[in-house]
This record gives C-alpha cells, sequence and structure tokens, in this order.
C-alpha cells in the first residue's frame, strides 16, 4: 500500500472513530486553531452547532482562561503523548464554563490534527453536592442518635462509628473504623462472631439480627458494661451491610438494682418489725412473771436466778427496740432540733466515746439547720456510727462530723427511688479508716449482718440507724472505698421558713439567674448516674461538654479535644483516682483549670492530698454551688 493510500485509510478511521464519539463533548481543529470537527456533545455544552463554528478560531470561539499557546502545548504533546488542564470556556450565551480539557494529537489529511476531550465539572459538581448533602445528613445522624451507632460490613470490619459509641466505648471512631467489630466484644462473644456471621450469610439464621438482644460490651479500658443491641440489615452495591443500635444499660441496671435492695429492705423492715413487736409481747409477759415471782421467793440463791433472768429481758427488749427501729415502728417524739447547736454540745460525750487516738473535727456550716427529729434517737444513731468508725481505725485517724444544709433537686432524686426532691440538713459522719467492700456495702443496712469478729457486734447498729432515718423521713447514703475510708451521710428534712432570721420564708424571694458559659469541660465521674447529672447541669447552661468514666479515658478525651478549658473530676474513682489525673493534667495542660467533687465531708479525709490550686465541690452539689464555682475558675 502507498503512503497516499495509507494516509486516506488513517483519516477514513479517524473521521469513524469522531463519528463514535459524537455524543461526547469532542473538538477536532488543526495547529491554527481552526475548528474541523464540533460533536453534538459539544453543541450541548457549549450552545454553538456543528455549521456555526467550522472553520472557526477556536481560540477567538471560546476564549479559554487562562490563556494558551497552541504551539507550546503541540510541544508538551510530542514529548508527554498528551495535556491536559483543568480550564474555562465560554458559553455561546456568554457565561463561563469549567472543564477538565484533555489534548491528544492525530493526524488528517497529511495535516497535524489536535482532538480536546472536554469533561464538564457542572454535572461532576452536582454530583459531589448530591454526595455531600447525603454524607451531611449521614453525619448529623450518627452526631444526634441517642443510641451508640456502629455500621460494619458483611466481613465484621466497622466502617462508621458515631460519637455517641465514642463516648460509650472509650475508642476515637479512627481507631475503630477498618477493625473488626470483635474488638467491642469481650469473650466468649469475641471468639464466636466471625463464625456467627458467616453462619448466618450461607443459612440466614439468625440471633441477633432483627431481633434484639441484651449482651455485654468492651470498652477500651476493658472494662464491661451491659447493652441493648439492635442490629438491621441492608444491601449497598450488591454487598450488605449491617447497623447495630446500641442502648447503655449500665445506669437502668442500678437503678433497678437500688429498687430491688429497697424493695428487699422494705420487705426485711416489715418482718423484722412484726417479730419484734410479737416478740416484745412475749417479753413483756416473761418479765411480769419474773417481778411477780421476785415478790415471792425470798431464796437467796433463787433472787439471784430471778435478777439475771430479768437481766435477760432487759437485753431482750434492747435488740427488739433496736429491729423495731430498723422496721420503721419505733415511738419517736419529734420536736425542733438545731442538729449544728445538738452536735456541738454532743461533741464532748463522742470524743470520750472514740478514745485519744482518734482526732475528732466538728464542722458546722452556715445557719438554717433545724428539722423535725427525736433528739436522743438521733444521739444514739450518731454514736453508733462514731463506734463503727472507731472501730474502722484500730490503729488511730481522724473522724469528722459535718453538719449543713443542702438542697436535692430533682435530677438527683432521680437516681434513688425513695429520695424526694427538696431542702435537706445534712449529717456526715467520716473517717479515714479500713472502708467496705462493694459486697460489704450492699449488705450493709441488713440486719443482724456484721463484718465484726462473733461476739464482737450485733449486726444492727447500722439497720437501726437505716430504719430511724427513713421513719423520720430522710434518706441515708453510703461512700466508701477499700483502704481510704467511709462517710455515712443522713439526709434529715429541713424545717423551712426558719433560715433567714427576721426575713421570713426566702422561697417566695426571687432566685438569681444561674449564671453559665461556653467554655468547653470534661467531666469524669465513675458513676454514670451522677455523671449524667452533671453533664445535663452543664450543658443547660451553655457549656460544650466531653465526658469521661475513668481517669486513662479522661486522658484520652483530652488529647483528643485541645479547647478543653475546665477539668471537673471525682475523686475517689478505681483506678487512677482524681488527684492523680489532676498531676498529669497539669503536666500536659498547665491551662486548665481543674474542680474536684467528692462524697466525703472533706478530701484529706479521704487519703487526697490537693494542690493548692485544686477547689473542690462536696457531693451532693446543687445545679447553682456548680455554675458559681465553675464562673469562680473560668472567670
Amino acid at each position: 500500500m502507498d503512503e497516499k493510500t495509507n494516509r486516506g485509510a488513517q483519516t477514513s478511521e479517524l473521521v469513524r472513530l469522531l463519528s463514535l464519539l459524537d455524543p461526547v463533548n469532542v473538538i477536532a481543529h488543526d495547529g491554527s486553531g481552526m475548528i474541523c470537527h464540533w460533536s453534538s456533545g459539544s453543541r450541548d455544552l457549549f450552545g454553538w452547532t456543528a455549521e456555526e463554528v467550522e472553520g472557526e478560531d477556536f481560540i477567538r470561539l471560546l476564549a479559554p482562561m487562562p490563556s494558551l499557546s497552541i504551539d507550546e502545548i503541540v510541544t508538551r504533546i510530542q514529548a508527554d503523548g498528551a495535556w491536559k488542564a483543568n480550564l474555562e470556556y465560554r458559553h455561546k450565551d456568554g457565561h463561563r464554563i469549567s472543564v477538565l480539557s484533555r489534548w491528544v494529537l492525530s493526524e488528517m489529511n497529511g495535516r497535524p490534527l489536535i482532538v480536546q476531550l472536554n469533561e464538564d465539572f457542572r454535572a461532576a459538581a452536582t454530583v459531589q453536592e448530591s454526595l455531600a448533602v447525603r454524607e451531611a445528613h449521614f453525619r448529623s445522624i450518627l452526631q444526634t442518635v441517642p443510641e451508640a451507632m456502629v455500621v460494619i460490613d458483611e466481613t465484621g470490619i466497622i466502617t462508621s462509628f458515631s460519637s455517641t459509641a465514642e463516648d460509650l466505648f472509650g475508642y476515637e471512631a479512627a481507631e475503630v473504623e477498618g477493625r473488626n467489630v470483635s474488638i467491642l466484644m469481650p469473650s466468649p462473644d469475641r471468639d464466636s462472631h466471625d463464625d456467627y456471621i458467616r453462619n448466618y450469610m450461607t443459612t440466614g439464621q439468625r440471633r441477633i439480627i432483627g431481633l434484639g438482644r441484651v449482651v455485654k460490651g468492651l470498652r477500651k479500658d476493658r472494662s464491661t458494661f451491659p447493652m441493648e443491641l439492635a442490629v438491621g440489615e441492608a444491601v449497598s452495591n450488591g454487598k450488605r451491610i449491617f447497623t447495630g443500635f446500641i442502648r447503655d444499660l449500665t445506669s437502668r441496671h442500678k437503678i433497678e438494682e437500688e429498687l430491688r435492695q429497697a424493695q428487699k429492705m422494705e420487705a426485711i423492715g416489715q418482718l423484722t418489725g412484726g417479730l419484734a413487736h410479737d416478740f416484745n409481747n412475749l417479753l413483756t409477759i416473761i418479765s411480769g412473771n419474773l417481778e411477780m415471782l421476785e415478790m415471792k421467793v425470798h431464796d437467796p440463791k433463787a433472787q439471784v436466778l430471778l435478777k439475771e433472768a430479768q437481766g435477760a429481758t432487759d437485753d431482750g427488749a434492747k435488740l427488739t427496740g433496736q429491729l423495731l427501729a430498723f422496721g420503721r415502728r419505733q415511738p419517736l417524739n419529734p420536736r425542733m432540733t438545731d442538729l449544728g447547736q445538738m452536735i456541738s454540745n454532743f461533741s464532748e460525750l463522742i470524743r470520750r466515746t472514740i478514745g485519744d487516738r482518734i482526732e475528732l473535727r466538728t464542722v458546722i456550716r452556715g445557719g438554717g439547720n433545724e428539722v423535725l427529729v427525736d433528739g436522743p434517737q438521733l444521739q444514739n444513731a450518731l454514736l453508733n456510727l462514731t463506734l463503727n468508725a472507731r472501730d474502722a481505725m484500730p490503729h488511730g485517724g481522724q473522724l469528722t462530723i459535718e453538719v449543713s444544709r443542702v438542697h436535692l433537686d430533682f435530677d438527683y432524686a432521680q437516681m434513688y427511688p425513695q429520695l424526694r426532691a427538696g431542702d435537706y440538713v445534712l449529717v456526715a459522719v467520716t473517717d479515714t479508716g479500713s472502708g467496705m467492700t462493694d459486697e460489704v456495702k450492699t449488705r450493709a443496712f441488713e440486719p443482724f449482718f456484721t463484718t465484726k469478729t462473733m461476739g464482737a457486734g450485733t449486726g444492727l447498729g447500722l439497720s437501726m440507724v437505716y430504719g430511724f432515718v427513713r421513719q423520720s423521713g430522710g434518706h441515708i447514703q453510703i461512700y466508701s472505698e477499700t483502704g481510704q475510708g467511709t462517710s455515712i451521710r443522713l439526709f434529715l428534712p429541713a424545717v423551712t421558713g426558719i433560715a433567714g432570721g427576721a426575713g421570713g420564708d426566702d422561697r417566695m424571694a426571687p432566685r438569681a439567674e444561674i449564671p453559665g458559659g461556653t467554655e468547653t469541660i470534661l467531666v469524669v465521674e465513675d458513676d454514670p448516674r451522677v455523671r449524667r447529672v452533671a453533664v445535663a447541669r452543664l450543658e443547660s447552661s451553655g457549656y460544650s461538654v466531653h465526658q469521661a468514666g475513668n481517669g486513662l479515658e479522661a486522658l484520652d478525651v483530652l488529647d483528643a479535644h485541645p479547647e478543653v478549658a475546665l477539668l471537673f473530676t471525682d475523686i475517689a474513682m478505681p483506678g487512677m483516682s482524681g488527684d492523680q489525673l489532676a498531676k498529669v493534667v497539669r503536666e500536659r495542660r498547665p491551662d486548665i483549670r481543674i474542680l474536684f467533687t467528692s462524697g466525703y465531708a472533706e478530701p484529706d479525709i479521704a487519703g487526697k492530698q490537693l494542690a493548692a490550686d485544686g477547689s473542690w465541690l462536696k457531693k451532693p452539689y446543687t445545679a447553682r454551688e456548680l455554675a458559681v464555682q465553675l464562673r469562680l475558675l473560668l472567670d
């Protein structure tokens, strides 16, 4: 085949190829810029028909920006094989169109021919914008859905991890996305998860998908928690994806346990109160008959036996009296009592009771500490508590009795089924002794339960205190850590309308607005119920809030959120304590303000030595007390 015939064949092939590409945005022109081919795609994109532009100068027609030199581009194409750039071309009506233009060099009728393929950015931008809107919508769902949400593919790999899931499991999304979801599960679920997915994919047998189930979750700090898991299934791009919605059941289980404990104590109280009442009747018969026999028997030896029997009935009466106190059936004679004054007068007797090796501190905060209470019975309760504290400190220590007026709000009261919101006078008896284990704390108020050696106690002391406080309309709590000490806190309903002197009933006075702020605060608290209350209070005051359940988790949150301005942390926490956390935070971020909180009378009573700049807030605190303390630190 001669050269002329060969060129003709190439030209025909090029013309055929250009005709095939007619729907695409194709422009062909020679080295001078004269247009020789204009596809229907280019017509739709730029507005001109082929008849209008063929023979026209490409540069003059489309006015490319930035300006082009065809000769320079041809040189680049000859060197690299092709050339591309982001350009703006002019539309027939004058507006500009952004395109990605790709140029190649060919030949037609023996002359150089430049072929452009122009990709419209507008269509790509529309698709991108649509994808961005959908992604933003999906992200907003991830951020706002109250349950934690985890999305995995059909191999178990995590593809999405919501912010609520981050808070719940302690991981950042970047730490878990791309990893197998089994890292969020303790054994044996962790080991069998992949087999379960494979079994479902092959047989369709469901265990959780579409059904829901209560299982255990595994946090980053290796602690486990109960959770309710519901899993949905969908198909995307021909592959299955699974979306898990997770609800933390820790608080619910604790509240249910608190309710079960209260119901158990109520049932035991009714039983022991009834038995004590009936037993008192029997003791009355025995004692009466012994008294009558004593008047008729004159034998000295028999008189001794009668006196011993009568003494035993007296001891039995004391025991039944304690059982009646636990069952809330003891006769009370409540009178208006200033607890601050009463405990100040009673402290000398307590000092003699506990001995010289234990330092006694009595702290009376403010006035308005009047309650309606049976004073002698309250003194008896305090004596029981101080004796227990003395026994917990065989080598000496410090005992603090603190009296203060507190307000327990609705949020706080919700955590305890038997507690009502309102004003109380708090009497806290705090020691630096051996503390209690969780098991002992759970059973501490049960009658006849004791940790003392045989014959050293009846196990009725705390149960009597519990019954007395409940019968007086109050509430009792135990704060204790093994090796750190114990704080028994009695909340007795305050008499309203007394505090404030001549000012009268201050409940009608307008309340000052609770101060708020916009700073970012990190709340660290191991009790999820208390943490929830603190976070809700802070968010309602305008603050941005992050939260952590322990010290290690708090450090991870701080690393991820440099905007944190204040650390609000409990002191007594398992693992890293609050003051240990504060020490590390001060080294890393000396600019952060720190506010401690504690259930003890004073932090140093629990063996904690705070730095000079560490402020603290005593539990339970009101929303106003927290807000004022925050502003004092942040301002």
